[in-house]
C-alpha cells in the first residue's frame, strides 16, 4: 500500500495488489507513484469520458451511419498548417524493428543496424506485472547504455558503439492495470507506461541532447491526441523541460482514425512526427466497426493484402496528409522469419517482403517496420535506393485523391477451410503463449503480436454470425464447425506437450468469443482478467 501524502486533494490511496521484488522498489520509488498519480488525478476522468464517446460512435454506426470525414472539422482539414518540428535524431527512420521490452530483444534491436527501434509494452508484450515492471528497468538502463545480459548457456549480449534510436509503444487507453488501483479501481495502463518511463527516462534523456520518444496505439479521435497533448504538456512543465521534449509517432490502426488523421495531428501539431500505417490492427478494426453489418464480411486475411483497394487508399492518404503537414508516414511491418532450414520457403519469404518494401518506398513512406534483425538489411537496401535523403518528406502525393467510399470499399474474396483452421490456430496458439507470459509468438515462420490473433478471432466470429459465412464449397460455417476444430486443435496440440493450463484455457476462451451473441471490442481485456 502506497499513500500519495504530497496531493492537495484529499488522501487517496493507491494500491499495488502484486509483488514488489527488490529490483522493482526503484522504479515504483515513492517520487515515481506520486507522479502517476498526479497523472491519474488529471486525466483519467476525462479519459473515460472519451472511451464512452466511442462507444457513443460505434452505436452509431451499429444503427447504420458510415464514418466519414467530420465536417465539423473541415477547416482543419482544407487550412494550411505544419507540425512543429522534428528533432535531428529523428530524421531519419528509413527501417525500424520491433518488439517486447525483453532485456535480450532490447540489446539485439538496438545492435540490429535499423534506425529506430520500437520497445513495445502494448501488442507484443504480455501485460504480466513482471513484465511491465521489468520492461521499465530494461527501459532505464537502455538510455544509459548500461543493459547487459548474460544467457543461461554463458553468452553474453551487450550495447555496440552505434545503435538505433529508441521509441517505447504504451499501452492503447482502453487497456487497464489491474495491480495498481485507486479508490479500488484500475489506473489506466497507458498512464502507468507513460508516467514511470517519463519520470525516470525524460530528464535524462533532454539532458544527453535529445528527448523522449513514443508511439502511440489505437486512437480514434483528435479529441484523444489532444488528451495526449495535454499529458505531454503538464509532464514538460512539472519536469521543467523545453515544450517538444516529447515526441510521438501515432498508429492509425483503426477505421475511425483513418477519417481523423488532419484532427489528430493537429491536436498534437507540437508533439508529433508521424502517423504509422498499423495494417493488421486496422483490418481487424474494420470488421469490428462493421460487426453489425452483415454485407461487409472479409474474405480469409492472407486474401487481404495491403494491395486492395482500401487498404492502398488507406496507405496513400496517410502519406499525403502526413507530407501536407510535415509529419512522417511510416509504413507497416513485415513479420516474416529467414527460416534457416528450407532455402526455397525462405526465398519465397523474402521476396515477400522486398515486394512490400518496394511498394511502400515507391508510394513514398519515410520507412517501414520489420520484426527481425535478419530483415534490416532487406528492407534498408530498399529504402537507400528510392530515397534521395534519409526521408520523403518532400514527396507530396498531391496525384491522390481518397474519398470515403474508397476506405470503405469491401474486399472481394473467398473464405477457404484452409482460412477458418489457420484462424483457429493463429489464436488458439497466440493467446496460449499470451497466458503464459509471451506476447511475441512465431508462428509459421511469423513473430505474430495480439493483432494477429485480434483479427483471427474476429473473422471466426464474423463467419459465424452471418449467413454468408460460407466456405467457397458453398458449405455454412457453423459453430459447430468451429468449436470442433478449436477441440481438435487444442488435443492435438496436447498430445504434442503443449502447456495444459494455458491451452485449456485459451481453448476456452477463443470458443467464448467466437460463439458470443456480441462482438468483444478486443480479447487482451477478457483474457488479462485470467492473467495473474
Amino acid at each position: 500500500m502506497y499513500e500519495n501524502a504530497t496531493a492537495t486533494k484529499p488522501l487517496r490511496r493507491l494500491e499495488i495488489t502484486a509483488t514488489v521484488t527488490p529490483d522493482m522498489e526503484d522504479t515504483l520509488s515513492n517520487a515515481a507513484l506520486d507522479f502517476l498519480l498526479e497523472l491519474h488525478e488529471r486525466f483519467t476522468p476525462r479519459l473515460e469520458g472519451l472511451l464512452a464517446k466511442r462507444q457513443e460512435a460505434q452505436a452509431r454506426i451499429d444503427a447504420g451511419e458510415l464514418p466519414d470525414f467530420d465536417p465539423a472539422t473541415q477547416d482543419i482539414r482544407d487550412s494550411e498548417w505544419t507540425i512543429s518540428g522534428i528533432p535531428a535524431d529523428l530524421t531519419d527512420r528509413r527501417v525500424e524493428i520491433t518488439g517486447p521490452a525483453d532485456r535480450k530483444m532490447i540489446i539485439n534491436a538496438l545492435n540490429s543496424g535499423a534506425k529506430v527501434f520500437m520497445a513495445d509494452l502494448e501488442d507484443s508484450l504480455s501485460p504480466t506485472w513482471p513484465n511491465i515492471i521489468d520492461a521499465q528497468r530494461h527501459l532505464f538502463d537502455a538510455n544509459r547504455r548500461s543493459i547487459d545480459f548474460t544467457a543461461p548457456n554463458g553468452k553474453k549480449y551487450q550495447l555496440n558503439d552505434e545503435i538505433a534510436q529508441l521509441i517505447v509503444r504504451v499501452r492503447g487507453l482502453h487497456l487497464p492495470e489491474k495491480h495498481m488501483l485507486v479508490d479500488g479501481k484500475p489506473i489506466p495502463g497507458a498512464l502507468v507506461d507513460f508516467a514511470l518511463y517519463a519520470f525516470h527516462n525524460l530528464r535524462y534523456r533532454v539532458a544527453n541532447g535529445s528527448g523522449l520518444y513514443l508511439y502511440l496505439p489505437k486512437l480514434e479521435h483528435g479529441k484523444e491526441a489532444a488528451w495526449w497533448n495535454d499529458v505531454f504538456r503538464y509532464t514538460e512543465e512539472r519536469f521543467n523541460v523545453a515544450r517538444g521534449s516529447i515526441k510521438a509517432t501515432v498508429l492509425i490502426e483503426t477505421l475511425p482514425a483513418v477519417f481523423q488523421m488532419d484532427e489528430i495531428l493537429y491536436s498534437l501539431r507540437d508533439y508529433i512526427v508521424g502517423l504509422n500505417c498499423g495494417r493488421w490492427d486496422y483490418i481487424f478494426s474494420f470488421i469490428k466497426t462493421f460487426r453489425k453489418d452483415p454485407e461487409r464480411v472479409l474474405p480469409d486475411r492472407q486474401q487481404v493484402g495491403m494491395t486492395r483497394h482500401f487498404l492502398k487508399s488507406y496507405s496513400e492518404l496517410l502519406i499525403k496528409t502526413c507530407h501536407r503537414r510535415g509529419a512522417f508516414a511510416m509504413g507497416g511491418m513485415a513479420a516474416q522469419i529467414p527460416i534457416k532450414d528450407d532455402p526455397d520457403a525462405n526465398e519465397k519469404a523474402i521476396n515477400a517482403v522486398i515486394a512490400d518494401k518496394t511498394r511502400e518506398a515507391n508510394d513514398g513512406h519515410d520507412g517501414t517496420w520489420v520484426a527481425h534483425p535478419g530483415l534490416v538489411p532487406v528492407a534498408l537496401d530498399i529504402f537507400d535506393e528510392q530515397l534521395d535523403g534519409p526521408n520523403q518528406l518532400t514527396v507530396k502525393r498531391e496525384d491522390v485523391n481518397v474519398t470515403r467510399d474508397d476506405l470503405l470499399e469491401l474486399p472481394t474474396g473467398t473464405i477457404t477451410d484452409a482460412g477458418i483452421d489457420g484462424n483457429i490456430a493463429a489464436a488458439l496458439d497466440y493467446i496460449a503463449a499470451w497466458l503464459a507470459g509471451n506476447g511475441c509468438v512465431p508462428l509459421n515462420n511469423l513473430m505474430e503480436d495480439a493483432a494477429t490473433a485480434e483479427i483471427a478471432r474476429v473473422q471466426l466470429w464474423q463467419w459465424v454470425k452471418y449467413p454468408q459465412g460460407v466456405t467457397e464449397n458453398g458449405e455454412d460455417i457453423t459453430a459447430v464447425r468451429v468449436v470442433r476444430s478449436i477441440d481438435k486443435l487444442a488435443h492435438d496440440r496436447l498430445q504434442n506437450g503443449a502447456p495444459v493450463v494455458q491451452l485449456t484455457c485459451a481453448a476456452e476462451l477463443l470458443k467464448k468469443l467466437v460463439l458470443a451473441d456480441e462482438l468483444d471490442d478486443f480479447l487482451t481485456l477478457p483474457a488479462y482478467d485470467r492473467l495473474p
